[in-house]
């Protein structure tokens, strides 16, 4: 009998040239076939550049850049937006170190951006020298908290409580300030954190603060419903059910209306709930619809063994769900839970709905501001769309970088 000797090292894997010739070359026809594509993507490519460098205006987006950004927020508390970035620099920074590839396309992503801006040749009016300082002084605390992130070593649990108070204070405190707070200096009432308005918010902060607001939510909420569609006791497992499958089966605009309108109705005379809060809510239970189901594809995917094996050694039902299946499930459906995540991403331009001017509604308000801007709206749209492909594509990096670290697929 023959003996294999199993001691060669596997092949390497072939080159990046040796790559291009088996594949593209390899043939006559595959060769004609490859170099007319490039032909045909070099002529797209070179087009595309002359359209951006020299045909297209981009004076909508170089005349209202904090409109994009963040709508009409009164531009005297727009310190507060910067130490919002200023802390989210930091953490993110941190994070970056501590959990390595996995946040670090969003890491590089922001300080990327910031720099982009910092660094632009363009002559803008909220551009001065101390906002571009400002602005590098934050791609400095992101590369400065991921050196700590990395010499400290402490346990991502302190990082996601920083995380968690931060989004709160910026989400409860900084952003919309305090109302009728005041302290007397001198004798003269000095107000501390005026009230700003939700209805003046807009602009990426907004489509930023629903996905995050949506995503942070309704990710335990499909965690609790994936469960309970799974229980044995029967008012949960309707409840779950019926929760899961009368959403689904509704569009996401009707979720929206509902509690734009409806949900007035059954408010006290005279009382208002506001709508940014609204839209948060309908988009929070439309994702978790959604996302109970991706979660409960991947427990049912888990053997049931495992299960078993988990109360032979003593365990109970709480700690085999949280310690031992949800993990594992977890770690099969990062796909689709991500997928979830970017299309609640994009889903947050339907909040225009509610008169809620996001990124998508302040570039439809600058078209309508005069009319040469009605000709430039492929400008304005692709801009948008590449604000948009930016933050969906480092999410879905974040995933791919996620799944490597798990070894989804390979063990």
């Amino acid at each position: 009998m023959a003996i294999t000797n199993h001691s060669q090292p596997p092949p390497r894997p072939p080159g990046p040239i040796q790559w291009v010739l088996k594949n593209l070359f390899n043939s006559w026809y595959n060769t004609i076939l490859t170099i007319i594509s490039l032909g045909i993507i070099g002529v797209l490519l070179y087009a595309l550049i002359q359209w951006i460098l020299f045909f297209a205006d981009w004076s909508p987006v170089t005349e209202f850049p904090l409109l994009f950004m963040v709508g009409q927020y009164p531009r005297d508390q727009l310190w507060r937006v910067g130490i919002s970035v200023s802390i989210i620099s930091v953490l993110m920074g941190l994070s970056w170190g501590i959990w390595r590839g996995l946040i670090q396309s969003f890491a590089i992503t922001f300080g990327g951006l910031l720099g982009i801006v910092a660094l632009i040749p363009v002559q803008m009016d909220f551009l001065t020298v101390e906002v571009r300082l400002l602005l590098l002084m934050n791609v400095g605390c992101i590369l400065l908290s991921y050196w700590i992130g990395r010499v400290i070593k402490t346990s991502g649990l302190y990082v996601s409580i920083a995380w968690a108070i931060a989004i709160l204070l910026i989400v409860l405190l900084i952003l919309p300030g305090l109302n009728n707070f005041s302290i007397n200096i001198s004798g003269n009432e000095v107000i501390i954190l005026p009230h700003v308005p939700t209805t003046v918010w807009g602009g990426l902060m907004v489509t930023i603060l629903l996905s995050a607001g949506g995503i942070i939510l309704s990710f335990p909420i499909g965690v609790l419903l994936a469960f309970g569609r799974r229980s044995t006791l029967p008012v949960v497992k309707i409840f779950s059910t019926f929760f899961i499958e009368t959403i689904r089966g509704v569009p996401l605009i009707t979720i929206l209306f509902m509690f734009s309108l409806i949900l007035q109705v059954f408010l006290p005379i005279g009382s208002r709930f506001d709508r940014l809060l609204r839209a948060l809510i309908g988009i929070t239970i439309f994702s978790a619809a959604y996302m109970a189901e991706n979660i409960r594809g991947g427990l049912q995917a888990i053997p049931l063994g495992q299960e078993e094996a988990a109360k032979a050694v003593g365990m109970n039902s709480l700690q085999i769900n949280t310690l031992i299946i949800l993990p594992q499930a977890l770690r099969l459906v990062i796909p689709t839970i991500v997928g979830q995540f970017i299309s609640l991403f994009k889903d947050t331009t339907l909040v225009i709905i509610l008169g809620i001017n996001e990124l998508l509604g302040i570039g439809r308000s600058v078209i309508n501001t005069s009319p040469e801007f009605v000709q430039l709206q492929l400008e304005v749209y692709a801009f948008i769309a590449l604000l948009f492909w930016i933050i969906s594509y480092a999410m879905s990096y974040s995933a791919s970088q996620l799944e490597t670290a798990l070894g989804v697929g390979k063990r």
